[in-house]
């Protein structure tokens, strides 16, 4: 037997545990290392008509620090309002009644999260409640779509081009 029968065999051993490791740290970081079994959450509810590409576990955060995430998404029979519930970090439990939420988008095309803006109430959102004021998601599709299509109407309509055209001038007293 040569000695190269062994090294392969470590080779094998080695490229193995790399293996495991990344896929450790994949599942950490998916996770965001609580294994459902981290910390206690409480929920909260906010109605919103359009949710763009919002999905569950996506992250709740007031300023860029993630104080939560997106728990469930359901559809209201009644209202036909998207039903977002909330699982909140129970060390955030003094949320100003007023807090307003709104689904943003990290960069142009980054994920979407639910960003909260407390108010400043001295009442607070008592677990279960639901955020009285919220914001949609912006469609980015249909915006450019207004502007380059309905754009240069709404110029037309809104006295002429941008050279300042005076073809109907303003009546002179």
């Amino acid at each position: 037997m040569s000695v190269r029968g062994p090294r392969l065999e470590f080779a094998v051993g080695a490229f193995l545990l790399l293996a495991l490791a990344s896929l450790l740290v994949l599942a950490l970081a998916s996770t965001n290392g609580r294994f459902g079994f981290g910390q206690a959450t409480y929920p909260l509810t906010a109605r919103f008509t359009n949710l763009g590409q919002l999905r569950p576990q996506a992250p709740v955060k007031i300023g860029g620090v993630t104080i939560g995430n997106v728990a469930d998404i359901q559809l209201d029979p009644v209202k036909l309002d998207a039903v977002v519930t909330l699982a909140i970090d129970a060390r955030y439990r003094d949320l100003p009644a007023d807090t307003a939420a709104g689904i943003l988008t990290g960069g142009l095309l980054g994920e979407s999260y639910v960003g909260l803006q407390p108010g400043g109430d001295v009442e607070t959102l008592k677990p279960g409640e639901e955020i009285a004021f919220t914001t949609p998601a912006v469609d980015l599709i249909q915006l450019v779509g207004k502007y380059m299509f309905g754009g240069g109407q709404a110029a037309a309509e809104a006295g002429g081009d941008a050279a300042g055209s005076t073809a109907n001038p303003p009546p002179t007293e």
